[in-house]
């Protein structure tokens, strides 16, 4: 592996040390090992080490984390977030909203072509205000949410989008305890980038045509 950095290295007048290529994408220990026999997250790393060997201010990575486990993927975004310390530009696209919203510094959101929302990550998501409310309900505990807008069930769950989340827990609180029941499972979430993501592109489109979100990180600054 190490041969092939030097030869790409070679390519550029001003190149990245080899050592500092294999230091950044974590892979040092297998400098000698064969391309062939790197697994295929470590392979996905030796692209982006490939990359590297001209030193450029603008990296482009392409769903650089697709296929990986969990643990994979943490180290595949601890690996960029140490190119960002380095005051490297990174234009990334990916389809996992948690992705987005743990790197980038700004995103892009595509819709057939077009950029139909672009910001921060907070930004996007705080434009909705919307809190979803959201328990298990008894069969025999319909009256808890009798006359509350919105309310919706599915499966023996109760679903509620909400602008006013304290009063609408003081209400259904309430009514639970006048009975002397308990709201199982009960969670308070605020909107995720994913949520703005369906809102923008459609939940309705097929998965296929869904466009990936595109990341934008400014030079130095994360």
């Amino acid at each position: 592996m190490r041969e092939t950095l030097d030869l790409y290295r070679s390519y550029y007048p001003y190149p990245m040390s080899t050592h500092h290529m294999l230091d950044l994408v974590g892979l040092s220990e297998q400098a000698d090992t064969r391309c062939i026999r790197l697994s295929g997250g470590q392979q996905r790393r030796l692209d982006v080490a490939i990359g590297l060997a001209g030193d450029p201010e603008l990296l482009f990575l392409d769903e650089p984390t697709t296929g990986f486990d969990p643990a994979a993927r943490r180290g595949a975004w601890e690996m960029i977030r140490g190119l960002q310390d380095l005051g490297k530009t990174i234009f990334l696209t990916t389809h996992y909203m948690e992705e987005a919203e743990y790197l980038a510094d700004r995103v892009a959101i595509i819709r057939r072509g077009e950029i139909v929302a672009e910001g921060p990550p907070a930004a996007l998501v705080g434009a909705d205000k919307t809190t979803t409310v959201r328990f298990r309900l008894a069969e025999d505990a319909a009256d808890v949410i009798a006359g509350i807008e919105g309310a919706q069930t599915e499966d023996g769950y109760v679903a509620i989008e909400t602008l006013a989340p304290t009063a609408l827990l003081y209400e259904l609180t309430k009514r639970a305890h006048d009975r002397g029941i308990e709201l199982p499972e009960l969670t308070v979430t605020l909107p995720s980038l994913e949520d703005t993501y369906l809102k923008l592109v459609g939940a309705d489109e097929p998965a296929d045509e869904q466009p990936a979100p595109r990341r934008r990180g400014r030079r130095g600054n994360r």
